[in-house]
């Protein structure tokens, strides 16, 4: 099979549309999987037992199952229970929520780098415990996790073809639906691996650049 131009050329469009999708599912997808995972790295650290065991129970059961058996669990199984979403609310729910799992052990290790100076410091000022994390602790945490953070931003891009899956419209499926109607896979597909390409290489570069940057 050669490449055909037109082929190309019609599905160009789709793929644009496409690929609006699949940005908005890893954009919204790990706004959740930061903020999420603040909550559990913060939780991990509460004097109260009862708070950190049933997290790290929970965070630990989500890092070690599949993100597609995941997904597959909030859209087939959740709406048993009358719990519904659209196909990108649950796309983004899951890759959110399994990535969260990760950011958390990310911003762990970026509180556990914060010099115990900074704490006691904190306790001379008479800091509330709340203002010491706001002020103190977590200005200098995320600065130190930000490159690894962005690191996962790629990772989720990479895996949002999962959603694809469940019926959400995104690159892969537009691909899919263009091959299986005209016939011709090598276009539609190379095309969207050309996508991914043009979007994670650069952010990989930017992530590197980044971590340069804030080690100095």
């Amino acid at each position: 099979m050669k490449w055909d131009w037109d082929v190309a050329r019609d599905f160009l469009p789709q793929l644009g549309h496409g690929l609006l999708i699949t940005l908005e599912a890893t954009a919204l997808g790990s706004v959740l999987a930061f903020a999420l995972g603040l909550v559990w790295a913060m939780a991990f650290r509460s004097p109260s037992r009862f708070v950190r065991w049933p997290v790290s129970a929970v965070t630990e059961f989500i890092r070690n199952t599949p993100l597609l058996v995941q997904l597959f669990f909030f859209f087939y199984v959740l709406p048993t229970w009358d719990i519904k979403f659209s196909a990108l609310t649950t796309g983004v729910i899951a890759l959110g929520l399994h990535y969260s799992t990760y950011t958390a052990e990310v911003y762990r290790a970026g509180i556990d780098g914060v010099p115990v100076g900074q704490w006691e410091a904190a306790t001379a000022l008479s800091l509330s415990r709340g203002r010491t994390w706001q002020a103190v602790i977590l200005p200098q945490a995320i600065r130190r996790v930000v490159p690894a953070l962005g690191n996962y931003v790629i990772a989720m891009l990479k895996d949002s073809p999962m959603l694809a899956l469940i019926g959400v419209v995104d690159m892969l499926q537009k691909a899919r639906g263009e091959a299986s109607s005209s016939f011709h896979y090598i276009e539609p597909f190379t095309m969207v691996g050309i996508a991914f390409i043009l979007i994670a290489y650069p952010a990989s570069l930017l992530m590197r650049a980044l971590e340069r940057r804030l080690g100095h």
